[in-house]
């Protein structure tokens, strides 16, 4: 008889979706075919009203289902999915639905996440369909770095802002500490994530990911990228045809975490120069992108 010692560790699996139906079946498929753990899965849907699909996919692969009618945002539907997870689940994977999984990939980051008390996020390599690497994990833009990247990625994508902020050179590779990683899918300890207040629900969506390493960080611990866990990620490339709400909910969120990184009086100054740049900065990219 397996002894308790021996037994898998039970993980608990959140995704939101938001009508993903298309993507939901494969991303619950692959997650069943994980060997080494034993799963408690929630799916969050922050679109109920459009129909029974996603609550029939969680109920065949034995997940919670969880509406949520408001629409609250990615980081406060995972902070509500990860509310009706057991007590006892030491760790949550958060991911999209649009990411496949390998049989080994939540073994593998938790085996990383248990090495060391001090990890708090553990993130994998993200493939983009075409079998490049995504860089999932990134360095906590400076100022400097920030601003480079946000003038020059448009026209030079590979221009050396961009590639510092992406820390491209580090680009698969090793395992490495991160500033951040992708919320696409990571690994994250339940009770670093109950410690730091989960996800700042001020974010409807984008940089949300980027203040949980940020304030992981100032917690005293640390995102670990483990590049031997491989997931696919169907979207995470795709740029093109961005609405205007997503690119004013991109700057929003931008400025949002901008505060928060140089807060304190004696830095209003900065904070309003960022402020009315990137207002400047998504009005010019709505107006572009409506041509």
């Amino acid at each position: 008889m397996e002894s308790e010692a021996e037994q898998p560790t039970r993980v608990g699996i959140v995704t939101v979706a938001f009508r993903s139906d298309r993507v939901l079946e494969p991303f619950l498929q692959s997650v069943l075919a994980s060997t080494g753990v034993h799963l408690s899965i929630v799916v969050a849907d922050n679109c109920p009203a459009d129909g029974e699909g996603a609550r029939q996919l969680a109920a065949h692969a034995g997940a919670t289902y969880v509406p949520l009618d408001a629409n609250p945002g990615y980081g406060a539907a995972v902070n509500a999915g990860v509310a009706t997870l057991d007590d006892d689940i030491e760790w949550v994977l958060v991911s999209n639905p649009d990411v496949t999984l390998t049989p080994e990939t939540i073994a593998t980051l938790l085996a990383t996440g248990r090495s060391d008390a001090t990890i708090g996020a553990v993130g994998p390599c993200v493939l983009n369909s075409d079998g490049s690497v995504y860089p999932s994990a990134r360095a906590i833009p400076s100022l400097r770095t920030g601003v480079g990247h946000a003038l020059l990625v448009r026209v030079w994508p590979t221009n050396p802002f961009t590639r510092r902020y992406h820390d491209a050179e580090r680009t698969g590779g090793e395992r490495r500490d991160a500033g951040w990683l992708s919320g696409a899918c990571l690994l994250v300890r339940r009770s670093a994530f109950t410690r730091i207040g989960g996800f700042d629900e001020g974010y409807f969506m984008y940089f949300e990911d980027v203040d949980l390493g940020f304030r992981l960080a100032r917690a005293g611990l640390r995102s670990v990228y483990e590049p031997l866990a491989v997931v696919t990620h169907d979207g995470a490339h795709s740029t093109e045809g961005e609405s205007g709400l997503m690119i004013r909910a991109h700057h929003d969120s931008a400025r949002r975490f901008l505060a928060a990184k140089y807060r304190g009086p004696l830095l209003w100054p900065l904070r309003a120069v960022l402020d009315v740049g990137l207002r400047v900065r998504a009005t010019l990219l709505v107006r572009a992108a409506r041509r």
